[in-house]
């Protein structure tokens, strides 16, 4: 998989996995995060997750819709968190391999075209 911008991920769509395919490389893994803002590696590489802070409870619920509107139009689907009413996070990977596919990056870059309202400093 070579790396690509954000731009031309989110023109692709998600592509089914049911397994049979190896798991991204680490190194792969982190060539494409360097285009994709804020995103990092976690569970020994085999997630990528972004954190936000938002301006409050219903902020949160409403990123979390939206997240859920483009996670089901593409099949592919995050692990959401909210805690503590205002820190919200998405954690990707593809569950059928167990790591990181095409998918979770192509999903990333789509997640971070959404309106968020975050906590003004």
């Amino acid at each position: 998989m070579a790396a690509e911008s954000a731009e031309q991920l989110v023109q692709k769509k998600c592509k089914p996995c049911e397994g049979g395919v190896d798991p991204c490389p680490i190194d792969q893994a982190r060539d494409q995060l360097a285009r994709l803002e804020g995103w990092r590696l976690t569970d020994d590489g085999k997630r990528i997750r972004k954190e936000w802070t938002v301006k409050n409870f219903m902020a949160g619920i409403a990123f979390f819709r939206r997240c859920a509107e483009v996670a089901e139009e593409d099949g592919h689907h995050p692990d959401l968190h909210l805690e503590s009413f205002r820190k919200v996070s998405v954690e990707l990977w593809t569950h059928a391999i167990g790591g990181l596919s095409e998918n979770d990056f192509i999903l990333a870059a789509k997640i971070d075209q959404l309106p968020i309202e975050l906590k003004q400093e």
